[in-house]
């Protein structure tokens, strides 16, 4: 019988690694551009920053507000976990051009409606 009793651990263990996966909020950096350069995100609540970088060359997302730096590479993507955060603003920047690439993530304890196809609001997780 031990083998059901590893089965049943391993379906266990896969039901609440679901059940505590982090919200999804996405950033684009193109033409040295953070889209979108508002992004509304939960207070309270840790979440994964997926940051895709659409540019010809690497930057470096900085943070002072956030207190997190992350080199993104030409063409690929990062993830920076965030939070939990108080209700605010919290600017962020590349720091490789900071006179375009700046943005803010705003805080908030009521997220509005999303309704269209640009919000950038959490992405729902796989149902795999």
């Amino acid at each position: 019988m031990p083998g059901k009793q590893l089965v049943a651990a391993l379906a266990l263990f896969s039901a609440l690694s679901r059940a505590t996966e982090l919200p999804v909020y996405r950033l684009t950096l193109q033409d040295h551009l953070f889209f979108p350069s508002q992004l509304l995100v939960p207070a309270g609540v840790k979440f994964k920053l997926l940051i895709a970088n659409k540019d010809r060359s690497s930057e470096e997302f900085d943070s002072f507000d956030l207190n997190r730096e992350k080199v993104i590479f030409a063409g690929s993507e990062a993830v920076i976990y965030v939070g939990p955060l108080r209700e605010g603003s919290y600017e962020f920047f590349g720091e490789y051009h900071p006179a375009t690439a700046r943005g803010v993530l705003k805080a908030m304890n009521e997220l509005p409606v999303q309704t269209g196809p640009h919000d950038h609001g959490p992405e729902q997780p796989n149902a795999d």
